[in-house]
């Protein structure tokens, strides 16, 4: 993908792969806080996170930004959800705490290539019944907004850039199907700064912590480039040998694929459905620090 952006194209455009999770009332924090990775009640009011939801096996159900409005009113934007199966999942686990989980169907995600205009690394900006993420950089300029469904405008080729400019920056958009698959460290989230070790409990807590402090990984993600469309969950070869697999893929204007690979393994000679790999350096994310 170029380093400039079209010269003309709309300034927002819908991101219908995004859901938005909304989870409401006093104890909201604190379901969080036990449910997901990342330090909730060290987020303050006004600011997001990058943050995931583990199987107790330390597996990443899913990746999502966090939103903390207020303490009693968190957003999920959840990319690539099954939101339905989601939020049933996570609300098998309320019990008596006050917290409900629910599809927001009135908000809807947009995004442009366009710098924020308020929001700041992770700072939100919020004007009216808009709220305004910083998600770019100062080569990619990106910023996203959650906004009353108003059917923003429908750019598919916009949307492949976006997707294409994630997984550029090494943001795994896991799919259902690699859903419980992999740990945070085999999908580099530390890069991403969606987990904590130094927290509490939380689903998964001991494998995560035991994995950094032990020194114990052993796979990360790399970024691969071919000369046709990769399969998401395809086998990476380097011969004989299975070395990796493909975890999501975008095929915009180029055909990339984020992949989990063994640490340290010679990137030569790579294939994956027949089709020769070139690996790609990984674009710093943004901070949201």
């Amino acid at each position: 993908m170029p380093d400039n952006q079209p010269a003309v194209c709309p300034s927002y455009f819908a991101l219908p792969d995004h859901t938005v999770v909304t989870l409401e009332g006093a104890d909201a924090g604190a379901f969080a806080q036990a449910q997901f990775a990342n330090d909730v009640l060290a987020l303050a009011p006004g600011h997001w996170q990058w943050n995931t939801w583990l199987t107790a096996k330390g597996r990443v159900i899913a990746l999502f930004a966090l939103l903390k409005l207020a303490q009693d009113r968190l957003l999920l934007l959840l990319p690539d959800a099954d939101e339905t199966q989601f939020v049933a999942d996570l609300q098998s686990y309320v019990f008596r705490r006050k917290v409900k989980v629910q599809v927001d169907v009135q908000l809807s995600v947009s995004g442009g290539f366009t710098r924020a205009t308020t929001a700041k690394n992770a700072r939100i900006d919020v004007a009216g019944d808009v709220i305004e993420l910083d998600y770019g950089s100062a080569l990619h300029p990106r910023s996203l907004r959650v906004a009353p469904s108003t059917q923003p405008i429908d750019a598919p080729g916009m949307r492949d850039q976006w997707k294409q400019l994630d997984l550029l920056h090494g943001l795994p958009r896991v799919p259902v199907g690699q859903r419980g698959l992999w740990t945070p460290h085999q999908l580099s989230l530390e890069r991403l700064s969606a987990f904590s070790v130094k927290k509490g409990c939380y689903p998964g807590q001991e494998i995560v912590a035991r994995t950094h402090f032990l020194g114990r990984a052993k796979r990360a993600l790399a970024l691969f480039e071919a000369e046709a469309r990769m399969a998401q969950g395809a086998d990476i070869s380097d011969g004989p040998r299975v070395v990796g697999s493909i975890v999501c893929t975008s095929d915009a204007d180029r055909h990339l694929g984020l992949a989990v690979m063994p640490l340290g393994h010679e990137i030569v000679a790579l294939h994956a459905d027949g089709l020769l790999l070139r690996a790609l350096p990984l674009l710093a994310w943004p901070s949201v620090d």
